[in-house]
């Protein structure tokens, strides 16, 4: 919310004299008002349920998604898309969906659980070596990016793999097919667990405002949660069977409370968000272990957040007990520590939720992309990678090109946005990144 005052003098100048009329009684206007504007920046009224956008910068595609959602008729009160908003499949990359009584695996996505976590370490800027590049390599070799996973018995602990195991054993043998989907899926989420991955995912070692050092990461499900995305995406199709003609999108499938296959996708879904929280978990461990060769001695001071913004939970708003997906979106309750990443390249945020009902207590989970992997490969080269990643250690070749900071919408605009949503408690720059 931007509060502010405006005095006579102003009164004519058009964009005033919009905000203000209506506010005056009789003919005798104040000599001074105050003016609130609130950042929902566009409400679209198109569907069976508006949605409540918190930017300007929204491609049409993405429009036309959030209007698809909109359209379903257990949606409840309304949509609120973030400032990060961006086109994803069927629904739209930072939106938040309120549903009763029924829900969407493609809005939860594939990489289900996917989010962020992060740790300040009790070290300064000062105790960072001259070359970074050993520590880039420290924690290359602690944990497995792309496709590589750790080798069999040489992962994460026996006692966090018999914490998950019980829970897939009880989805699998429900759902079999899930096996067929991948080779050797038995043994390889248990080799994932601690791994990178890919694509946007990645570890920073970053500085914050005040020269401390942190470490923070980005990853969720891996291979097992996008198979279980998969498989239940698919069976939502078939489910509906024709009645998935009448969907604005094939990909808005859903799956009804009391139907067959609605308990399952619940269990399994949380499964797989519980899955990502430990791989998060486990990678922090490893980090840290391989940076303790590295650094002076040190200790994890605060553990800022461990935080999904692909998921779906059960929560109250608006007097209902709703299921909200969060496809790209965090949850920002009052008091909820949060982590906002920029690109490669950019600065990133720990924020402190405000609990705004609007947004159904949520704000964005990064800057958003601005165009597509194919786009930034066609329009970005290494040298424009190399100037736009200045002061960083990370990897500058075609191989990451595709998430070239330029390929991002600008984070302090984003953060702008949603000043209603939370308040920024630390900025972080990162020195390190180490992509897949």
């Amino acid at each position: 919310m931007v509060v502010f005052r405006v005095c006579f003098p102003d009164v004519e100048k058009p964009w005033v004299t919009t905000v203000i009329q209506g506010f005056f009684f009789g003919n005798q206007a104040p000599s001074c008002i105050v003016v609130i504007i609130m950042p929902i920046k566009r409400i679209m009224t198109k569907g069976k349920v508006p949605v409540k956008i918190y930017t300007d910068d929204v491609d049409p595609k993405a429009l036309d998604q959030l209007v698809n959602v909109a359209h379903l008729p257990f949606v409840h009160s309304h949509i609120a898309a973030m400032p990060d908003v961006h086109v994803g499949i069927g629904a739209t990359i930072g939106a938040v969906i309120p549903t009763k009584g029924a829900i969407i695996p493609a809005a939860v996505g594939v990489d289900i659980g996917c989010g962020m976590n992060a740790v300040r370490l009790s070290l300064k800027a000062d105790q960072l070596p001259d070359s970074l590049r050993p520590l880039r390599q420290a924690i290359e070799a602690a944990v497995p990016v792309g496709f590589d996973m750790h080798r069999q018995g040489h992962g994460a602990p026996a006692s966090t793999v018999r914490t998950l195991s019980g829970g897939l054993e009880r989805v699998v043998k429900q759902h079999p097919g899930i096996l067929k989907m991948q080779r050797n899926v038995e043994t390889t989420w248990a080799r994932q667990l601690g791994t990178l991955g890919g694509g946007n995912h990645f570890i920073e070692l970053c500085l914050d405002e005040n020269q401390d050092v942190w470490v923070m990461l980005h990853s969720g499900s891996r291979g097992i949660g996008n198979i279980i995305g998969r498989y239940f995406i698919d069976l939502a199709r078939k489910d509906m069977g024709r009645h998935l003609a009448n969907l604005p999108d094939r990909d808005l499938a859903y799956l009804q409370e009391g139907a067959e296959h609605f308990d399952d996708y619940v269990e399994a879904v949380h499964w797989a968000q519980d899955y990502a929280m430990l791989n998060r978990r486990e990678m922090m461990r490893l980090i840290l272990d391989g940076l303790t060769r590295q650094l002076p001695p040190f200790v994890a001071t605060k553990e800022a957040v461990n935080c999904h913004h692909n998921y779906v939970a059960t929560e109250h708003h608006f007097g209902e007990d709703l299921l909200i997906t969060r496809k790209g979106a965090i949850r920002a309750g009052e008091g909820d520590l949060g982590i906002i990443p920029g690109s490669m390249g950019a600065k990133s945020y720990i924020v402190r939720g405000k609990g705004e009902p609007q947004s159904f207590c949520s704000c964005s989970h990064g800057a958003g992309r601005r165009m597509s992997r194919s786009q930034a490969k066609k329009k970005f080269d290494p040298q424009d990678l190399i100037a736009q990643t200045a002061g960083v250690e990370c990897r500058k070749d075609s191989g990451v090109i595709d998430e070239i900071p330029g390929a991002y919408k600008d984070i302090d605009e984003v953060m702008a946005n949603q000043s209603d949503l939370v308040e920024i408690v630390h900025t972080l720059k990162q020195v390190i990144c180490v992509k897949g």
